[in-house]
Parts: C-alpha cells; sequence; structure tokens
C-alpha cells in the first residue's frame, strides 16, 4: 500500500461527458496535492476517459448490470463489485470526493462502505442520508455555471481556489498511430475534419444528407478531408440502437477521396480517432467533450440541451441551436458559416500542429 497522503478517491458513475467536466477537479487535487494518493472510481463504460490521466496513481472501474459483457452473469457483475469495495475498503482513504453536481445518493451509496476518513460532496436540506456527507458544500443553485464550474465548487474543503483549468484526456498512443497509417495517403497536408454524427437524443440528430453537402462545401473551401464516427449498430437495435446505415450512406456519397470511416467500438478508439482530427463537427454529447478534452475547435448542434451550462469548456467553439431546440431545423448555411468563422478565429493555432 502507497504511503503517500493524503488519500483521495473522486467517484463519478455516470456518462462519459459527465466524467470529461469532472477532469478539471482531479486536475486541480493533483496540483493542490503533489504528493498524495489520488485515484478514481467510475464505471466500465466511461473508463477510458482516464486512460493515460497523469493526475490519477489508480483507477477503479466497476460494471453496472447493463453495461455488463456478453455471457456475464448479473450475479458475476456483482460478486467483482464487492470484491472491488473490498479492496477499496483496505486503501483507508482519507477523503472519498462525490464528484457531480447536487446531492448524490447513489454516490453516496458507494462511497460510505469504504470507511473513508471524510466524505466531500454537496449537500441539500432534507435530503435522506446527507448527514453521511461530513464535509459538505451547500448546494444551492447552479444556474449560470458551467456543469465544470459547479463540480469544481467541491474544490473549496480542500483549499483550492480560482477557475478550474482545462479538461484533458490522452489518447491511447498505440490506438493512434494505428488509425493514422490506415489513413488515404492523400489526407496528409489537408485539414481534418472529424464528423461524428451520431446522438442518443432524437432533438440532436442532424440528417446525413445535410453532412454530406457541409463536407463537399467545406472540401470546395477549406480543401478538408473527413474522418466519420457514429455510433455502431442496426438503427432498430433496441438495447443498443446505432447508425450503421447513416454512416453508410454519407461514406458512399462521398467517397474514399474525401472521406475515412472509423468505426469505433470502445470509447478508447474514439478518443484516439478523434486525436487525429483537426477539427470537429458534432451534436451535443460525449464525444464533444471529449473533442474538447483534446483541444480541438468545435462546431457543436444542441438541440434542448442548456448550453451555458454544457457546452464545450475552454476550447475555441461556435455553438448553433434553433428557437425550435430541434437540431433538423440548422440551415446548412449556418452550419458551413460557423465552421468558417471557426477556421478564421483558429488557422494560426492549426498552422502550429
Amino acid at each position: 500500500m502507497s504511503g503517500k497522503t493524503p488519500r483521495i478517491l473522486v467517484i463519478r458513475r455516470d456518462n462519459i461527458g459527465d466524467l470529461v467536466c469532472t477532469l478539471p477537479l482531479i486536475a486541480a487535487l493533483r496540483q493542490r496535492f503533489p504528493d498524495a494518493y489520488l485515484a478514481a472510481l467510475v464505471n466500465s463504460y466511461n473508463r477510458d476517459v482516464l486512460q493515460g490521466n497523469p493526475d490519477l496513481d489508480e483507477v477503479f472501474a466497476y460494471t453496472k448490470a447493463k453495461h455488463r459483457e456478453p455471457g456475464e452473469t448479473v450475479l458475476g457483475v456483482h460478486w467483482r463489485r464487492l470484491m472491488l469495495f473490498r479492496h477499496l475498503r483496505k486503501l483507508r482513504f482519507d477523503y472519498v470526493v462525490l464528484g457531480g453536481a447536487h446531492f448524490l445518493p447513489r454516490a453516496l451509496q458507494l462511497a460510505r462502505p469504504l470507511g473513508a476518513k471524510h466524505i466531500v460532496g454537496f449537500t441539500e436540506p432534507d435530503r435522506r442520508g446527507v448527514e453521511h456527507v461530513d464535509t459538505g458544500v451547500p448546494y444551492g443553485s447552479g444556474d449560470g455555471l458551467h456543469e465544470v464550474e459547479d463540480i469544481f465548487r467541491l474544490a473549496a474543503p480542500f483549499g483550492i481556489e480560482g477557475e478550474a483549468p482545462p479538461a484533458r484526456v490522452v489518447p491511447d498512443e498505440g490506438l493512434r498511430q494505428t488509425f493514422f497509417a490506415q489513413l488515404p495517403p492523400d489526407f496528409a497536408g489537408h485539414l481534418l475534419v472529424g464528423l461524428h454524427v451520431s446522438a442518443r437524443k432524437p432533438s440532436n440528430r442532424w440528417p446525413a444528407e445535410r453532412f454530406i453537402e457541409l463536407a463537399r462545401r467545406l472540401h470546395e473551401r477549406h480543401g478538408a478531408r473527413f474522418l466519420l464516427f457514429w455510433s455502431p449498430g442496426a438503427a432498430d437495435d433496441r438495447f443498443h440502437p446505432g447508425d450503421d446505415d447513416k454512416a453508410q450512406a454519407i461514406a458512399e456519397a462521398l467517397g474514399p477521396e474525401l472521406l475515412h470511416p472509423l468505426r469505433t467500438t470502445r470509447l478508447g478508439e474514439l478518443i484516439a480517432g478523434l486525436s487525429l482530427c483537426d477539427a470537429v463537427v458534432c451534436s451535443d454529447g460525449g464525444a464533444m467533450h471529449i473533442a474538447a478534452a483534446l483541444e480541438k475547435p468545435i462546431v457543436c448542434l444542441f438541440g434542448g440541451t442548456d448550453p451555458v451550462r454544457w457546452h464545450p469548456w475552454r476550447v475555441p467553439h461556435v455553438l448553433l441551436q434553433e428557437p425550435s431546440r430541434d437540431v433538423s431545423n440548422i440551415d446548412i448555411n449556418k452550419l458551413s458559416g460557423a465552421f468558417d468563422a471557426l477556421m478564421e478565429r483558429t488557422s494560426g493555432d492549426l498552422e502550429k500542429t
């Protein structure tokens, strides 16, 4: 067991973008305590966000039953989780941080059996179990704050002040080199734009034909080539609906001279693929936050999501949102113009890369 002190565990059990928005807090904890033992507890679905993270000594992940591997039983999932928590308890943490906005009863359920000296998290009046958060930050209202800024208020009990730093993720270098070697040779020297065409919410989906037209315009104006990203799978898969048909239609329309489809079945592959891009066009979601944490300029399409709360954190971006709160109503001219403006703002930075 490491003798580093203090011993801190950050729990973030939810989605990809949420974990990305917790990275600035983790970075600040490392800067405040350079000799601490700093670890994170996440789930198997979002774990790759922390691949190679220089601020963490160790990453622990448990599997939610709905994310279990084919052939794995629910009983097996719970048994492995029990063994993991027995191990975590032996690490004798000084602090467990419930990383997320609001009072988080489910994260607290994970934290309490670990026997830490202190549990740090947001508190809200009259919430059952809130008395177990002994180092609490009254939540109040997060209105007007980005998710990063809201979560970053949990740094205060550690004596950390100031603005939250950028979020950063680290691509797997082996995967990155593999994907780079697959690019068509004539892509070299051209602006490489990532098109992520999937979105979980129907109101966040832009039609395939407009992605096709956008790519043609950006090729004509900027000499761009494209990497295509999507959620793999059939659209009618009731457990994991995907966009294979949409991706195929876009790839066939543009051809291999302009576009290289990059099918990614794991989060680590998506991170590595996006790291190759010079800029990204995508809807609000996990891929957008990953691109931001890779320092990519972004044109992002928002449906009903609050842009103040969820815009790309501390990277150049143009955010488009229609009064209808439906991405399908975003005009092709508006989006291509937004990309032109973004390139004008970032052209000097892109020339340096």
